[in-house]
């Protein structure tokens, strides 16, 4: 699964084009390497998004094409947040 879509159906970002813009700027690490928004996705990467003042780093623990809002929370496990 291409990462700007995880990061819309899991919703940590809200929307597919703010996803976009975030892995384009290079503020999203997949496996501490800089990721684009077209790289793709597996379960068990360990993922690092940076947006304001925060940081999120989460590890993928399944795939959806599409999920409801209390799925959505089952696609990953937070490691560490900050800010």
């Amino acid at each position: 699964m291409r990462l700007d879509k995880f990061l819309k159906v899991s919703r940590i970002i809200k929307r597919r084009s703010v996803a976009k813009e975030i892995s384009d700027s290079g503020r999203v690490l997949i496996n501490d390497k800089i990721a684009k928004s077209s790289t793709t996705v597996n379960v068990g990467d360990i993922l690092q998004v940076r947006y304001g003042d925060k940081t999120l780093k989460l590890k993928v623990s399944r795939l959806s094409e599409s999920t409801k809002k209390e799925d959505a929370r089952l696609m990953y496990e937070i490691i560490s947040q900050e800010g």
